[in-house]
């Protein structure tokens, strides 16, 4: 028998899977990045940018990103979350609040004057959302959880100082207990999505909105309105939401393995942390626009941010009762969220 013969085949064969497994080890992975502001926005340039410049670093070049914003790839931004789930997108970062009710164990996060900072707080919702929600996340791979710092309100001919300045003024709302907080503290909340503000504060449709800092100067809402309200910083922030980057799952599995470990180095509570702090940060470079604009600010004090407080309490429990209505113990969900927030 001439084993040489034999022989070849079956070395060809091998040299071949090693050749293809190589070339798939080798193999650029470009992972398609949706969000719904601006390419100009803190969102895009502080954190996905960055993001995605360190899991290329450490891939050596085989991950990379490919950004659509400003919804590039259609549907809206409250589409976001199933994008990622369906596979339209690879990774999304989205609002899950855009879906009312959809995620009401996370909402823990955003009711009125709960976190002190987005740093903070996104370390402690990485922890409690990974621990409490995970059926609310079903379908993706969460890869980052974080809270922005805070909502200022911004409006177009009324400063707001005290309570009774919010009676019948029509607020832009951001999520559905933002909603709900101003509606108790007497304003007539109109929820949508921040890439509708501007243009609405334009044309008279509300007379402002509860909006971030950081997004103000992408927005260009500091040319819209005139006023700026702020809340006493030794108090927790009236208002926050928690976002989250996602990625789909089929997308993460295939990938080689040293691939998954760059991605997994990427995600997590520090990572979170990191995110907040981003979104610190950007408080002050994004007042500064309403700054150079000339516009008025006014902070609330402390003891009429009292009045506030007391007046929003019914949002909490009504949270409590909703999120308790659906098998969840929300007197305790509430409490662990307040502990972790404080810790």
């Amino acid at each position: 028998m001439n084993t040489g013969k034999l022989l070849k085949p079956l070395l060809a064969a091998l040299l071949f899977a090693g050749g293809a497994a190589q070339a798939q080890s080798d193999k650029v992975v470009t992972l398609r990045v949706h969000h719904f502001l601006p390419p100009s926005s803190n969102t895009q340039v502080k954190f996905l940018e960055p993001w995605c410049a360190k899991i290329g670093a450490e891939s050596g070049g085989r991950l990379k990103c490919q950004i659509y914003p400003a919804m590039q790839m259609g549907g809206t931004p409250p589409q976001l979350f199933d994008q990622a789930k369906d596979g339209v997108a690879d990774i999304v970062w989205a609002l899950p609040g855009y879906q009312a009710g959809r995620f009401l164990v996370t909402e823990a996060f955003e009711l009125p004057f709960m976190g002190s900072s987005g740093e903070k707080s996104s370390r402690a919702l990485w922890t409690y959302a990974t621990k409490n929600a995970r059926d609310e996340y079903k379908g993706v791979r969460p890869l980052v959880f974080h809270v922005i710092a805070g909502m200022a309100l911004h409006t177009t001919t009324k400063q707001v100082k005290t309570m009774a300045d919010l009676s019948g003024l029509k607020l832009r709302a951001p999520t559905r207990l933002a909603t709900r907080m101003l509606s108790a503290l007497g304003a007539t909340p109109v929820p949508m999505p921040v890439p509708m503000v501007t243009e609405s504060l334009a044309k008279g449709v509300i007379d402002g909105a509860m909006i971030p800092w950081e997004v103000v100067p992408a927005m260009k809402i500091q040319e819209v309105v005139k006023f700026h309200t702020e809340t006493d910083p030794s108090l927790p922030l009236l208002s926050t939401s928690a976002f989250i980057l996602a990625m789909n799952p089929a997308k993460y599995d295939s990938l080689p393995a040293d691939l998954k470990q760059v991605i997994d180095a990427n995600s997590g509570p520090e990572v979170s942390a990191w995110a907040g702090k981003i979104w610190d940060d950007a408080t002050l470079t994004g007042r500064q626009a309403g700054v150079e604009r000339k516009n008025t600010f006014y902070t609330v004090p402390a003891e009429e941010l009292g009045k506030w407080q007391k007046a929003s309490q019914s949002v909490t429990a009504d949270w409590v009762k909703e999120v308790s209505a659906k098998g969840y113990d929300g007197q305790k969900l509430l409490a662990e969220a307040r502990t972790l927030l404080a810790n």
